[in-house]
């Protein structure tokens, strides 16, 4: 009886010794998952700084880069002591470098909000029906019109915005599936009808005058990027920008079916309305100066979510980082392979294939997501 009683009593005196244990372990978990989390945000951290400074560099250089004096690279002393210098970097260079900057940071941002909200990796800006609606615009612009800089820019943007609402009416009133699928199925009709109506115009363009400048606005190009096209496009990409920027949260939630993202204080026929525009906005704007620039809003994203993940709190930033740097490196060596200019949508989708080849069918190949 006595040995019992005993056992029972050192079992009992050695419980809370044991419960203390294992009241200790959460609280190391606690710290392990702490550190974990202390060393994943300062990687973050590392990262987007080093996209930063690639992005300061890679502008820097564009500056410098060219064919005067000499083929390539301006030394900074020449540009502190040459007057021609100073004004083909400030009234040439840098106004070509600051509409790809904001080409490539729209194209990018718009890329990967619609892919988060579609919830389809092979959306980009031109799925509903924008980027054929600007290039309508632009070629009905020329033919109709005028082919003023000017007169193409305004009518681009107009018929950009013009797909958008063929885009939202046909997915009002469509019955199928739901609000999400119905915007792409929209989004594909709007693109084919504005598709059909930019062949009728090229067919009746002139074939000495007016067809090439539709084709070459449709290879797109930023070599008429002046201070006019700077005052015209970056209002609007910087106000889309920091639309996308401050409701990327919510983006996540939006990206979640209606009654559950509801459920989370989500009003999601609003919110993902303003991210939409917005979204639109800035892709209209680009599109009517730079032309069809295509990849950058597709694969973008896609490199951006290798380097920092699905979360559209990083994903939005990172987009726009690495979009605006990838444009201005391409629009480089549009200028600078050769004498004659290269269409700057040869150099984007070349870019954009070998991108896609490396992401997913390397060695180091991944899932679309």
């Amino acid at each position: 009886m006595a040995p019992t009683v005993g056992r029972n009593i050192a079992r009992d005196v050695r419980a809370p010794a044991g419960r203390a244990r294992d009241v200790s372990r959460p609280s190391e978990t606690g710290r392990a998952s702490w550190a974990t989390a202390v060393h994943q945000r300062a990687a973050l951290t590392r990262r987007f700084v080093l996209l930063g400074v690639l992005l300061l560099v890679v502008v820097t250089v564009s500056l410098l880069i060219g064919r005067y004096p000499r083929p390539y690279l301006m030394s900074p002393a020449l540009l502190r002591t040459d007057a021609l210098a100073q004004r083909l970097v400030l009234f040439l260079r840098l106004p070509r470098v600051l509409v790809a900057l904001s080409t490539g940071m729209a194209l990018a941002a718009a890329g990967a909000v619609l892919q988060l909200i579609f919830r389809n990796p092979l959306v980009d800006p031109g799925t509903l029906g924008v980027g054929q609606g600007a290039a309508f615009g632009a070629a009905f612009a020329i033919v109709y019109v005028s082919s003023s800089p000017v007169v193409v820019e305004v009518l681009a943007t107009v018929f950009a915005f013009v797909g958008l609402g063929i885009t939202y009416s046909l997915a009002v009133n469509m019955r199928y599936g739901d609000w999400v699928l119905r915007l792409v199925l929209a989004g594909i009709v709007s693109s084919a009808l504005f598709s059909a109506g930019l062949g009728v115009l090229k067919y009746l363009a002139d074939p000495l005058h007016e067809l090439p400048d539709i084709v070459f606005w449709l290879l797109g190009g930023l070599w008429a990027s002046t201070w006019r096209e700077v005052v015209w496009v970056l209002p609007a990409v910087v106000v889309g920008l920091v639309i996308l920027v401050l409701m990327r949260w919510r983006v996540n939630l939006l990206a979640l079916r209606d009654e559950t993202a509801g459920s989370l204080g989500v009003a999601p026929t609003r919110e993902r309305a303003v991210v939409l525009i917005a979204a639109v906005t800035v892709t209209a704007v680009v599109a009517s100066v730079a032309g069809q620039v295509g990849w950058i809003g597709l694969i973008v994203p896609h490199l951006a979510r290798r380097i920092v993940g699905s979360d559209a709190q990083r994903l939005v930033p990172a987009s726009i980082l690495l979009g605006g740097g990838t444009t201005v490196l391409c629009d480089n060596l549009a200028r600078s392979l050769q004498a004659g200019e290269i269409p700057l949508s040869i150099v984007t989708s070349l870019f954009g294939a070998i991108a896609f080849v490396a992401l997913f069918v390397g060695p180091h190949r991944r899932t679309l997501q």
